[in-house]
C-alpha cells in the first residue's frame, strides 16, 4: 500500500510546528492502525528531532516503544539499534531514522520485522557548492541542472528508504510518503512503475485507507 500524503509539505519555507505535528499525526496514525515495526525517514537530524519531540509530546501511547538513529552511533549502536525490530509482538515499534542513512539502505528487515515506513520529504541535498557546480555543469550542456544536482540523488534516497519494506514476494507492508511535492510530474515520473497503483490520502482519511489494506492483506 503506497499512499501520497498530499496535506503536508517538508518545504523550508513550511517548516514549524503545525507542519511537525501533522507529519507526528501522521506517524501516530500509521502506529495506531496495526500494531507492528515502523521507520520514518527524515532528510535531517534537525528535522527529526522537532517531529519526534511534538510526537512524543502530543501522541506517544504506552504501547509504542521509539528508537532513534543519532550521528555518534557506531558499529554495536547500530547492531542494537535493529536488534529492536525483531517479530511482530503486542507492541509497536517507531524507528526515526536518516532519509541516504545507514538504516536507509542495505539492511533486510524481512516478514513482519518492518511493516511500514514513512519518508518525510523529496531528500533534496542541502545547497552547497558541489552541488551548483554539478548544476551549473548539466545546465551548460542543456540539460536541467537541477535534476541532476538535487531532485535525482534526492529521489534515490527515497526509494531506498521505501525499498526496506518489501524485501521478499511474501512481505506485505505499507509506504507513506508525505510531501505535497510527490504528485508532481517532475517527481511521480521517477517512481517505479510497481508504484503505479499508489494513492492519495490526507490526514481526515489515511486510517481509513491503511485499514482497508491490512484486511485485505489478511
Amino acid at each position: 500500500c503506497i499512499l501520497t500524503c498530499v496535506d503536508v509539505s517538508s518545504r523550508y519555507t513550511r517548516r514549524g510546528y503545525e507542519e511537525y505535528r501533522r507529519i507526528a499525526e501522521y506517524i501516530a496514525r500509521m502506529a495506531w492502525q496495526k500494531k507492528g515495526n515502523y521507520m520514518v525517514f527524515f532528510p535531517s537530524y534537525k528535522l527529526l528531532e522537532d517531529v519526534k519531540q511534538v510526537y512524543e509530546q502530543e501522541f506517544a501511547a504506552d504501547w509504542v516503544t521509539c528508537v532513534c538513529q543519532t550521528p555518534s552511533m557506531n558499529e554495536r549502536d547500530r547492531e542494537e539499534f535493529l536488534e529492536e525490530f525483531k517479530e511482530q509482538g503486542e507492541t509497536t515499534l517507531v524507528g526515526f531514522c536518516i532519509m541516504g542513512g545507514i538504516f536507509s539502505e542495505g539492511i533486510d528487515l524481512m516478514g513482519e520485522k518492518l511493516i511500514g515506513a514513512i519518508m518525510v520529504g523529496t531528500g533534496l541535498p542541502q545547497l552547497g557548492n558541489e552541488r551548483e557546480i554539478l548544476r551549473s555543469f548539466y545546465s551548460e550542456k542543456g540539460e536541467n541542472g537541477f535534476d541532476y544536482a538535487y531532485r535525482y540523488p534526492g529521489m534515490n534516497k527515497v526509494l531506498q528508504a521505501a525499498g526496506r519494506v518489501i524485501r521478499t514476494r511474501e512481505d506485505k507492508g505499507v509506504i507513506l510518503l508525505l510531501d505535497e511535492r510527490f504528485r508532481q510530474r517532475e517527481y511521480s515520473s521517477l517512481f517505479p512503475v510497481e508504484w503505479n497503483d499508489r494513492k492519495t490520502c490526507t490526514l481526515s482519511n489515511v486510517e481509513e485507507q491503511l485499514k482497508r489494506f491490512w484486511e485485505m492483506a489478511k
